[in-house]
């Protein structure tokens, strides 16, 4: 049987948020079986559920809320969360984002690798996509559909000369994320950062933790990690919104131009649909790939 996970031990880090550009501090720790995510703001005294309820805004990132109290900016943190299988964790901040770090989710792999993976006893629930789930909006979609395997698909089409069409079809296993996913760095246009600071946002933005473009050019002195970074930063924020989800997905996730509100309408979809999916506790045996995808 495929088994619940927290992490072994309570770890710390800190980091600039992006937006206030200050020092967060965050720490994990571990929390009991079923339990799920839970993000505590140490500095208001409020928890929040990592639950889709919870999503308050979907504009720039994904902003979990209750109670006038937000944290925004936790999708590449929960990609590395997805991808290592952790399925009870406790998050506690000291302000209302996530540290950016370095623009990806490397950083919160290598927080993981230190804290560590505990095996808890109760059986690990997957949901299985039963059935064809889309929303759309303006020409782009964002899709759940049934397959014996764990996938992300993306493509992503910008009139940008270094960035053009990309297209990327990534089957899921930890291992293939953290070579292939983690280290891609979120991405912004100068023209748009500079006019998110006249508004006080992305004051922690630089290109230490950014993919920064002008109208013809990186500006990113070492350049890109991957030649096709873009959209593979794009797979990062998918597969760290549908954490949201609360379970592993047994389907393939498809997405043609997607963004975090498309992401967040589709977990909503998908939540809407009974006959969609099913909730179930599987025996290794059942689909070893699929097991072994989180070793």
């Amino acid at each position: 049987m495929m088994r619940q996970r927290t992490i072994a031990r309570a770890v710390n880090s800190v980091g600039i948020g992006l937006h206030k550009g200050k020092p967060v501090r965050l720490r994990l720790e571990p929390m009991e079986e079923n339990t799920g995510i839970l993000f505590y703001r140490r500095d208001a005294g409020v928890s929040i559920p990592l639950r889709a309820e919870y999503v308050v805004d979907t504009q720039m990132a994904t902003v979990i809320g209750k109670d006038g109290v937000y944290i925004s900016t936790i999708e590449h943190f929960l990609s590395a969360v997805y991808a290592y299988g952790i399925d009870n964790l406790r998050v506690v901040l000291d302000d209302g984002e996530m540290p950016i770090m370095d623009g990806s989710a490397a950083s919160f792999c290598m927080l993981l690798d230190e804290a560590g993976i505990k095996e808890q006893g109760a059986g690990r629930e997957i949901l299985r996509i039963k059935k064809e789930v889309r929303v759309e909006k303006d020409g782009k979609y964002a899709l759940l559909r049934p397959d014996e395997t764990a996938g992300f698909d993306f493509t992503i089409d910008f009139t940008h000369p270094v960035i053009g069409r990309q297209s990327r079809r990534f089957d899921f296993s930890r291992s293939a994320f953290v070579k292939e996913i983690a280290r891609a760095r979120t991405f912004g246009f100068l023209k748009e950062v500079q006019y998110l600071r006249s508004k006080n946002l992305a004051l922690g933005g630089s290109l230490e933790n950014a993919v920064v473009l002008d109208d013809t050019k990186v500006l990113n002195p070492e350049g890109l990690r991957f030649e096709d970074e873009f959209v593979r930063h794009k797979i990062l924020d998918a597969i760290g919104d549908m954490k949201l989800l609360g379970r592993p997905i047994l389907g393939r996730y498809e997405a043609f131009a997607g963004s975090h509100d498309l992401n967040h309408r589709l977990t909503l979809a998908l939540m809407a649909d009974p006959q969609a999916y099913e909730v179930v506790t599987l025996e290794m045996q059942e689909i070893p790939e699929f097991a072994r995808s989180f070793a």
